[in-house]
């Protein structure tokens, strides 16, 4: 069964997500998260950093993230492990895989026609809400 990761990074002030808009299909022109595939014999937490790194330049040293929640689709044949992370400083994003901008948290991202996933980001972000204080500590660190 393939493995994917969708990692949720937050600003170091927490009131902005890094995004991605997909440039093919899946979900091609869709909002995502950022995030791929599990390798074989890789955990799940290193290919989240692996792919995180690969995708926005963001390093282990820049975000510690935390295993929020898991989908299984054993018809597909995969999995999603989904993470979440604060940024412990700004850092400059960048990658070539998809076009990444940071996106306000005001927003309805449970809307199929503007977010990838048949509605998982919209509960992924309910999740989050859900488990803040276990997920963020009140001194704005995880």
């Amino acid at each position: 069964m393939q493995g994917y990761n969708l990692i949720a990074v937050f600003s170091p002030d927490k009131t902005k997500m890094l995004m991605c808009k997909r440039i093919k299909e899946p979900y091609m022109g869709l909002i995502n998260m950022v995030g791929g595939k599990i390798e074989p014999n890789e955990s799940g937490i290193d290919a989240a950093y692996r792919e995180l790194y690969e995708e926005t330049g963001i390093s282990r040293e820049d975000i510690p993230l935390t295993h929020l929640m898991d989908f299984t689709y054993p018809l597909d044949p995969c999995y999603v492990e989904v993470y979440v992370g604060q940024l412990l400083r700004s850092v400059e994003v960048t990658g070539d895989e998809n076009p990444l901008f940071w996106s306000d948290l005001d927003h309805d991202f449970f809307d199929m026609r503007e977010y990838a996933g048949e509605g998982n980001i919209g509960h992924i972000m309910e999740h989050i809400k859900l488990n803040y204080d276990r997920i963020f500590r009140k001194d704005g660190k995880l």
